[in-house]
């Protein structure tokens, strides 16, 4: 079946779409790095060649302006040079906002940004002092700034060298007299073929740069002295350089210099034998574009698809699992007993093996959310007249793509809150007798099944009193109810929609809008957070991820012969008790465990008055929600099982302390509560409004209506 030429079009320009967020990625990184080190070619070098790949992808895909301004940055950068100041880096990172203004408009249809101001910021760099004449690498003869071949060019290279061919690096001065210098880079090329394979060009033949100087790479057999004979054409070429080709350990060309026309023997030096290392190892730069050859992308919503169909395949396993087990109860003594589980024992096995490979598919380091906060607190410390520097650790933590993706937001709602909030200026820092910089650090860690994602700052810390004040303007609390909140319930304001402690609205914040969003995104991801504050020391947010929202272990248990399932990285430990070890502590039950009280969430019937608790006993799971430690009393426990979680639409669920569902292999439905959402209900719910102390939560609450649905699922 062969496509339309409009189908390759549009397959290729969704190709360029996701590329190109990398490659957006790479030049704030890059332009950031030279802020921080004008006048390091090798951080020009690199800034360019990825405008270089930016330049010839989007010229492939026929995106003209894009490829047009692309163009004009790649002519600056190769004249800067060494000349380079941090006004580059400046222009570079408005260029990426330009370049991604432009993806965008291309993407969705919109109209096409205007580029003209920046173009003529770009232009003005070309007419710097000493632009142009950068200190050229390696080849203390070489008139030119180092060549940025593309990736592919380089791969090609690569595999050449590593087939240890014979390779030149062809460098031909065009004659300033040629009326035709285009048709002249033409014969150029023509006449290098003729000695050899062309690996490499440059620059390309529409390039103002390629009227001046062009250059190839090529494997031949024959001597430098005979490629350069070739190239020796009247009216056409001025000067030709003919030298050995390699790549430093660096990833850029080396040469060993010589001109061919004054020293024939360049392909005799030492330094350049075909059995010199440096020749036969390519740089890491092209060994990870070699790898990337292997590298298929594919769409997340087929990997969840394929997910999907291994939840199913659980369930399944989980069906065959009850029936085998019938069948040994009713057929103890038939042979095929055994049979049938070691089959059941190896398809299990395959099954978790399979499970296991396509989660990993799914999970990607954090570093590819991490990496754009560099540029996040770059502008908004410069908003905010900060100086803010940010270290990141753990960006090989591995989490689930769908998780990563909703994380963004509201890690970046922290990050910009920690240097307009947390950080203080310069002077401040100064008197307090702080650097005048302050650091926000990212830190990401595997903690059991959960991922721990923590945003710290060095900086002011929070106002308890400030935070209870706002409270109370606000409407959020009482004067007395303001008085009675410990440091968890004051910081836990914070999360409130509207509240914000800013004296002044600005772009950065001040409208109350942001930490509210925080919480819910995390509700919706069964996350938490946790804040940690010091005056004049700083403030640590801490969230707990799970690991993926797909498929996890739990524990399963009854109250009032229904069945209902958590996580169980949340369960500490399960205790026993007696109704007569429950206590009343401001109508609130509580259980002394190992000298420790431990509140108490009742699941099912209210409790009894305390005059008629007897010996009845008691389930008690210990579990731990931000930092705290519960105990949710249950009837009866139904042991561990992989539950594969099946989302509830509000239509059919209007409850939040539910996270979802999962079908046993018996056919039973069991509910999976959402322990935050639990914890917070009972936190919040008020002993004498209820009536009874220890009411049960989930039974006495109007959402009576939702949880009747696993009723299916009780005992006969």
């Amino acid at each position: 079946m062969t496509h339309s030429p409009d189908d390759r079009g549009a397959e290729l320009l969704e190709l360029f779409f996701e590329t190109s967020q990398e490659l957006l990625q790479a030049l704030n990184e890059g332009a950031l790095e030279l802020e921080k080190h004008p006048g390091d070619e090798e951080i020009v070098r690199s800034v360019r060649r990825t405008v270089h790949t930016l330049k010839g992808d989007s010229a492939a895909c026929g995106l003209r302006e894009l490829s047009e301004l692309a163009h004009i940055l790649e002519d600056a950068l190769a004249m800067a040079g060494a000349a380079a100041d941090a006004a580059l880096g400046e222009i570079a990172l408005a260029a990426a906002d330009a370049f991604s203004d432009l993806i965008a408009a291309y993407r969705h249809g919109l109209a096409m940004p205007q580029t003209g101001k920046l173009e003529e910021r770009i232009r003005q760099i070309t007419a710097l002092p000493g632009a142009g004449t950068a200190k050229p690498r390696g080849d203390k003869h070489a008139a030119r700034v180092e060549t940025a071949w593309t990736d592919a060019e380089r791969i090609v290279i690569a595999e050449a060298q590593s087939r240890r061919l014979d390779i030149y690096h062809v460098v031909a001065t065009i004659d300033p007299q040629c009326a035709m210098p285009i048709a002249a880079r033409h014969l150029l090329q023509n006449a290098v073929a003729g000695s050899g394979t062309v690996l490499a060009a440059w620059p390309e033949a529409s390039s103002p740069a390629a009227s001046r100087q062009v250059e190839f790479v090529v494997t031949s057999i024959e001597t430098p002295e005979a490629i350069a004979t070739r190239c020796r054409i009247p009216t056409i070429a001025s000067e030709i350089q003919v030298t050995r080709f390699t790549f430093n350990d660096a990833g850029t060309e080396t040469t060993s210099s010589s001109d061919a026309r004054k020293n024939a023997s360049v392909a005799a030096t030492d330094a350049d034998t075909p059995e010199t290392p440096a020749r036969t190892k390519p740089s890491p730069e092209i060994s990870a574009a070699t790898t990337a050859e292997n590298v298929l992308r594919v769409e997340a919503g087929r990997i969840d698809a394929v997910l999907n169909l291994v939840g199913e395949l659980i369930i399944g396993k989980s069906m065959l699992q009850q029936a085998l087990s019938e069948f040994a109860q009713q057929h103890p003594k038939d042979p095929l007993r055994g049979r049938f589980a070691d089959a059941m024992s190896f398809q299990a096995r395959v099954l978790n093996d399979l499970q296991r490979s396509v989660m990993k598919i799914r999970m990607v380091p954090v570093d590819h959310l991490f990496r754009r906060f560099p540029r996040i607190v770059h502008d908004v410390a410069r908003q905010c007249n900060r100086n803010v520097e940010l270290s990141v650790s753990g960006q090989d933590t591995d989490l689930d793509k769908g998780i990563l993706d909703s994380l963004a937001e509201p890690l970046t709602h922290l990050v910009r809150n920690a240097v307009s909030h947390g950080i203080e200026t310069p002077e401040e820092r100064r008197s307090l007798g702080k650097p005048a910089h302050g650091t926000i650090r990212l830190n990401a860690h595997h903690q059991g099944n959960q991922v721990v994602v923590e945003i710290s700052d060095d900086g002011r810390g929070m106002a308890l009193d400030k935070i209870r004040q706002k409270a109370i303007q606000l409407g959020l609390v009482s004067v007395d109810e303001a008085a009675r909140l410990n440091e968890a319930e004051t910081l836990d304001m914070i999360f409130r929609p509207g509240f914000s402690t800013a004296e002044r609205v600005t772009e950065v914040s001040g409208r109350g809008v942001g930490m509210d969003v925080v919480q819910s995104v995390l509700k919706r991801l069964k996350a938490t957070i946790s804040v940690e504050t010091r005056p004049a020391q700083g403030t640590t947010f801490r969230l707990k991820l799970p690991l993926t929202l797909a498929i996890i272990k739990a524990l399963l248990f009854w109250v009032e012969q229904r069945l209902y399932a958590i996580p169980l990285n949340a369960v500490v430990e399960i205790a026993r008790a007696h109704e007569a070890d429950v206590h009343q502590v401001d109508n609130y039950e509580v259980l002394q465990l190992r000298n420790q009280v431990l509140p108490l969430v009742r699941l099912g019937r209210p409790a009894p008055p305390e005059g008629e608790r007897g010996r009845q006993k008691l389930f008690v799971l210990v579990i731990t929600v931000s930092e705290r430690k519960f105990g949710l009393i249950v009837n009866g426990l139904d042991g561990e099982e992989e539950l594969v979680i099946k989302a509830l639409d509000d239509q059919t669920f209007d409850t939040d302390m539910v996270s979802g569902a999962s079908i046993l292999g018996d056919g039973r439905v069991v509910l999976i509560l959402n322990l935050p959402a639990v914890v917070e209900h009972f936190a919040k719910a008020r002993p004498e409004e209820s009536g009874t102390a220890g009411s049960g939560l989930l039974l006495t609450s109007g959402e009576r209506t939702g949880l009747s649905m696993s009723a299916a699922g009780g005992r006969a």
